[in-house]
């Protein structure tokens, strides 16, 4: 059995379960979580399924997505299957993304989940849905600890009281254009009717893009019967995944951050094991490239962190990993110019100093995968050297070994170490 496999590598292919898309290491499946929670063993078995049809790299994504690597098309077939014996909801729909800790703190305005799996549930069944762009997606935010401000998407519902969802297009909580509150009950509803229109209106683009070019007028008038004038919501303080977060005078969850958003399937293995140790009830994926250990008491949270430590995992704010932001790079993509993956380490250690908020981003090519927004200081793969960018102006190429000299030179001009 074969599956079939997305040829391109233009930045734009969106890899799914059941359409792998090659690349350097091979094909590339991605999983998108329904966002509840997976049980310790069938993450296990994910592990071994990655380990036994793939090359045993696992990666989560800024977006909180789970991708495995390696595979060939009759390999990635096998892996579907594994997946769906081992009960991981892994849709390759239209992705809608929630607050990774939904059901879990009690915060929430909204049931999240009951209302992604709603949406989710409409658009599977929407004839418009292949005039669609393969990039576009949903975000539901039903206002927990962990929100999806920093987020973009599409379509964005965010809960507002709790009988309705406010609704904004194309971005994230910042850039965003308002529409208004819509009811609960005609949410998903809603969301079917902006997509339909886009699909009609600019059929394969996103949102941002046909607003751009066609304007609002269109997607009011598509939901106006659903849709009353509201207040934007406030912005709220960033949310980072990773470390211990108390959900309950009990329960509590731990962050664990994947290196330069990558592990091997032997590594997750032995946190698994650490987990299982601990008494954790399961795990969830999110945003920020990070694993959310959950049902935790306070002594087995603590615990973790310890064991995760020493794993080589991230669980503290300050580890100079999280400054850097790298794609697969060569030779794992095949459209890589420079190995980033093997260039972040260095480049984090050159990166400690940085002021609050700033951040690298290494891309193997001019795509710019791993990071779309623009970045402080951004390296791009070109001709087998290194393109330096600060704040968006090309400043230099070097070579790939000369790189991180000149990283931690303009880290020094940028005010680390006053």
């Amino acid at each position: 059995m074969n599956v079939p496999v997305s040829g391109s590598m233009r930045r734009g292919a969106c890899p799914g379960l059941s359409a792998p898309m090659a690349t350097g290491d091979g094909l590339l499946a991605r999983l998108t979580p329904s966002g509840s929670t997976i049980s310790l063993d069938a993450f296990a078995g994910l592990c071994a399924a990655a380990r036994t049809h793939g090359n045993g790299i696992i990666e989560v994504t800024s977006r909180g997505r789970i991708q495995i690597r390696g595979l060939t098309a009759t390999s990635a077939a096998l892996l579907a299957a594994d997946i769906a014996s081992l009960g991981i909801d892994a849709s390759d729909g239209i992705p809608v993304l929630i607050d990774p800790l939904s059901g879990l703190g009690g915060h929430e305005r909204l049931d999240a989940n009951a209302l992604a799996a709603q949406t989710r549930q409409a658009l599977v069944t929407a004839p418009f849905a292949a005039r669609l762009s393969a990039k576009v997606s949903v975000v539901i935010d039903g206002g927990g600890a962990l929100h999806l401000d920093a987020l973009a998407a599409d379509i964005r519902l965010r809960a507002i009281g709790g009988a309705h969802a406010h609704v904004a297009l194309a971005g994230d909580a910042a850039a965003a254009t308002p529409l208004g509150a819509v009811p609960l009950d005609r949410a998903a509803e809603c969301v079917v009717r902006l997509f339909e229109t886009l699909a009609v209106a600019a059929p394969q683009s996103r949102m941002r893009d046909a607003i751009k070019g066609e304007g609002l007028n269109e997607f009011r008038a598509a939901v106006a019967d659903h849709v009353a004038d509201f207040p934007l919501p406030p912005l709220r303080r960033a949310a980072d995944p990773v470390g211990i977060r108390r959900l309950s005078l009990h329960d509590n969850a731990v962050g664990v951050g994947l290196p330069f958003g990558h592990s091997d399937s032997e590594t997750l293995s032995r946190l698994i094991d650490a987990a299982r140790r601990a008494g954790a009830a399961g795990l969830r994926t999110a945003p920020g490239r990070a694993l959310l250990l959950v049902g935790l008491t306070a002594a087995a949270a603590r615990q973790i962190v310890a064991d995760a430590r020493g794993l080589g995992f991230i669980v503290d704010l300050a580890d100079p990993r999280r400054r850097v932001i790298a794609c697969a790079g060569a030779p794992i993509c095949g459209s890589g110019e420079i190995p980033t993956r093997a260039m972040a380490p260095a480049i984090a250690s050159a990166v400690q100093t940085l002021p609050d908020g700033e951040f690298i981003h290494l891309s193997g090519c001019a795509k710019g995968c791993a990071h779309p927004a623009p970045a402080p200081i951004a390296v791009f793969g070109r001709d087998r050297s290194c393109d330096v960018f600060v704040d968006g102006a090309l400043s230099c190429s070097v070579t790939s070994d000369a790189l991180t000299g000149r990283i931690a030179e303009l880290v020094r001009s940028r005010g680390g170490l006053q």
